[in-house]
């Protein structure tokens, strides 16, 4: 079997560490893609190290993230196929905006500018950091109950509690703050370059129970897309919670992503 020509990159988001994609790097491998996730900037090498050096994560922005993925691409023989979840999904929705993806699988992807929708379980979920603009600058965690809200909702308690202590670390707090003042600052950093009818396919899937990046974000996600001829599809998983990409139910929501891919000859 010949490999395809793009490599995959996941971008994880916030509260998840980058290791989060292992199972999916196995799942694509075994499709015949070579897959990577590189983590933030900061990010330490597993997970009790980032949640012993949380300084090491604080302070940076969506601009960092961008460029700090940009970089690593610059490296890359082809352009990647970028998949990323939450504030990854923006972050890879950025980078196929500035054409540097083959294509791009947004996941429960957070709120770019124009998107007005704010649902009320969103800013439960955000209020952890948003309570305090000093958090702007600080490496946030949440707790077993609050992840159990934001990502863990659609599934038992138990697997929840066994996802929080598996995957989560502390978040840095400034990409929430950027993305809740995105539609009062003409340059923000949430800004994505939704006309490039250039760009790569678009997928973007959403969560029916999410909390965190409810169904009401992605739709008018999309409405952002409609000045764009490119590619540009939206999935739905009806029964499913923030956790999608790190639960029992991981394997069907990559299963959407590689049809999405096939079918655009990827």
């Amino acid at each position: 079997m010949t490999a395809p020509a793009n490599p995959v990159l996941f971008v994880h988001g916030l509260w998840l560490h980058a290791s989060s994609w292992e199972p999916w790097i196995d799942f694509f491998a075994e499709a015949g893609y070579t897959a990577s996730a590189p983590g933030w900037p900061g990010d330490p090498e597993t997970v009790a190290e980032a949640r012993a050096n949380p300084d090491s994560i604080a302070g940076h922005g969506i601009d960092d993230v961008v460029e700090h993925y940009a970089a690593i691409i610059a490296g890359m023989e082809s352009k990647p196929i970028l998949i990323g979840h939450s504030f990854g999904g923006t972050i890879v929705e950025k980078l196929l905006g500035q054409s540097l993806g083959a294509a791009a699988v947004a996941i429960d992807a957070a709120p770019i500018k124009g998107v007005l929708p704010l649902p009320l379980s969103s800013l439960r979920t955000a209020f952890p950091v948003l309570r305090n603009p000093a958090n702007a600058n600080r490496a946030i965690s949440l707790t077993e109950e609050q992840f159990r809200y934001g990502f863990g909702n659609a599934v038992s308690e138990e697997e929840s509690a066994a996802l929080y202590e598996k995957w989560t670390i502390p978040a840095p707090g400034k990409p929430l703050f950027q993305a809740a003042t995105a539609n009062l600052r003409p340059h923000s950093e949430a800004k994505v370059d939704t006309e490039n009818s250039e760009r790569g396919p678009l997928l973007l899937i959403m969560g029916g129970k999410d909390h965190t990046v409810p169904e009401a974000i992605t739709k008018s996600t999309l409405k952002q897309y409609r000045h764009s001829t490119a590619v540009t599809e939206l999935v739905e998983f009806a029964d499913r919670g923030h956790s999608l990409v790190i639960d029992s139910g991981w394997p069907e929501v990559a299963q959407a992503s590689l049809a999405f891919l096939k079918k655009n000859d990827l």
